[in-house]
């Protein structure tokens, strides 16, 4: 087939022949989209600004006669096709990014939905409303030739229109024997954190549809039995095993969408490291963090993304969203009237509860840490995932969500008055300081509200506050909704990472909306106020404990 012979030379030269590490399989079979001379020249000419719009652009012609004249054309230039004719071969067989969707509006889409009702401040009620709009722009279908034709794209098919993200990402996130890290040929070795399951329970809630949930109660379960073949690890501790997950992409080469700075980057490295350079930096990209210092601390060099070692990592995150899928499998089955896979799904959590408890929860600082398989330790860096389990309901001790707000004030997070941090390492990549990120604020805030404790539950309203703000103030600044937002110069749009800031953006704008129908009726618009320090928390709260304690 064309482009093998190229393959292997470049193997040769990235020192993966005979004597090296062995070559790991390339992340699909696609010779365009996934691996292949031509994907390698196209790349790192640089073509584009960035490396994903090229492997998101659908053919014109069918793929063996692209690798025909592009193999003709390579060897006529000696494998190295000059610039002007390279960009001339991709506009020819090549077709715009995009091309493949088209609108799409949700049917059920109503115009002015009854929960911008619930918003007390007139600005933010109008912004809301504008928010709700965006839903119709990212809004996309499939177009039919993406049936018909599905080996001329890197999208892959599904009859069912979809929200994308926006900005870069113009693709779904669909269930493939597990969800990949999006919907392309290019990501489907690598999954997404597992939140299907808890999609299923978001949809039961609103809809009571049991009978959607009985005809699709195996694929999650599909997407569990993945984690649990693929992504285990067992932890040793006090002569006790415990089985828990990690994020793991046993695939070589360098990722198609940031392709050229792969390359770069392993240039960096003695040859015999490479790939597993390139497998580490998938596991990053399947962890949704990528990139971060959550997964650099421990290296050899822990400023650096060559020293990047995510699969070495148990995340208290990707463990705290299992919990909560066993739990919620459990209870599905329960419904259905299957008392056996209950149990076994209640078994499965139990066990999962355990681990936590032994392995990532740490008593003294009232959070739980990732814990690193080579140095048998935690981490003990702040990231607002240790407090993933709070928000998945998954611990046992009652007092856990007091020990929290501790561990937040400990760590001054509440000092900080335009979101939650990602981190407090600076490193310049997109996952930490001074990024915010709306999932993040999500986790955090509905850890806190969910908790028992007023103190908690009105720290959870402040945060919601602080973020709506910051947000509301960008939007009007900008007219845009960013993926990540900047907390260190008064709430901008975020920076830092492999890409510019993205506009959109769909876990935002959700966020939001989320945080709007909530609290709706005490958020306002107005002069955001910061958090006092740590110690004068206990005041700020004062008033509205004693007011919840006069009779009514």
């Amino acid at each position: 087939m064309p482009g093998r012979t190229w393959e292997l030379c470049l193997l040769l030269l990235l020192g993966l022949g005979p004597g090296s590490q062995e070559a790991l399989p390339p992340p699909c079979e696609s010779e365009i989209y996934c691996h292949g001379e031509l994907l390698n020249q196209v790349q790192m000419a640089r073509l584009y600004q960035d490396d994903k719009q090229f492997v998101d652009m659908p053919l014109s012609i069918a793929p063996e006669q692209v690798l025909q004249t592009f193999t003709e054309l390579s060897r006529d230039h000696n494998h190295s096709i000059p610039r002007e004719q390279l960009q001339a071969f991709v506009h020819e067989h090549f077709q715009a990014k995009g091309q493949e969707l088209q609108p799409w509006t949700p049917a059920d889409w109503k115009d002015s939905p009854q929960f911008l009702q619930k918003i007390s401040d007139a600005k933010l009620r109008a912004w809301a409303g504008q928010l709700h709009q965006l839903w119709k722009k990212l809004g996309k279908k499939m177009k039919p030739e993406v049936l018909s034709h599905p080996e001329r794209f890197s999208l892959i098919y599904s009859e069912h229109p979809f929200i994308v993200p926006g900005g870069r990402f113009v693709e779904f996130y669909y269930c493939y024997g597990h969800v990949p890290n999006g919907g392309r040929v290019y990501y489907l070795q690598r999954s997404q954190p597992p939140l299907l399951t808890l999609m299923m329970d978001c949809y039961l809630t609103h809809t009571n549809d049991t009978a959607f949930l009985q005809e699709n109660i195996e694929t999650l379960a599909l997407e569990l039995d993945f984690w649990t073949k693929n992504r285990t690890v067992s932890v040793s501790l006090e002569g006790k095993n415990y089985l828990l997950n990690r994020y793991y992409v046993p695939y070589g080469g360098p990722r198609p969408e940031s392709y050229s700075k792969d390359v770069e980057l392993a240039d960096t490295l003695p040859e015999g490291d490479r790939e597993a350079l390139w497998a580490e930096l998938k596991a990053g990209a399947e962890s949704g963090w990528d990139f971060s210092s959550r997964w650099l601390i421990g290296g050899p060099n822990p400023n650096s993304l060559s020293g990047i070692r995510t699969s070495k990592l148990v995340p208290v995150d990707l463990n705290a969203f299992l919990c909560q899928a066993e739990e919620l499998m459990s209870n599905f089955y329960s419904r259905l009237g299957n008392d056996s896979q209950a149990t076994k799904y209640r078994i499965l959590r139990s066990q999962r509860l355990a681990a936590l408890n032994a392995v990532l929860w740490d008593e003294q600082t009232g959070a739980w840490f990732d814990y690193d398989l080579e140095k048998k330790k935690k981490n003990r860096e702040f990231y607002p995932s240790n407090l993933t389990p709070l928000w998945a309901r998954c611990f046992s001790d009652p007092g856990v969500a007091d020990k929290a707000l501790k561990y937040l004030e400990d760590n001054r997070i509440l000092t900080y008055q335009y979101g939650i941090p990602t981190s407090l390492q600076k490193t310049g990549q997109q996952w930490d300081f001074p990024n915010a990120w709306a999932p993040l604020q999500d986790l955090v805030i509905r850890g806190l509200a969910k908790a028992p404790l007023r103190r908690a539950q009105e720290v959870a309203f402040q945060l919601a506050q602080n973020w709506i703000r910051t947000n509301f103030d960008v939007y009007l600044q900008k007219s845009a909704m960013y993926e990540k937002y900047d907390v260190s110069n008064g709430g901008q749009p975020g920076g830092g990472g492999e890409y510019e800031v993205q506009e959109g953006f769909g876990w935002t704008n959700g966020v939001v909306l989320m945080l709007l129908d909530r609290y709706g009726d005490r958020l306002t618009s107005g002069a955001k106020l910061a958090f006092l320090e740590p110690h004068c928390l206990a005041a700020t709260l004062l008033p509205s404990l004693l007011l919840s304690l006069l009779p009514r």
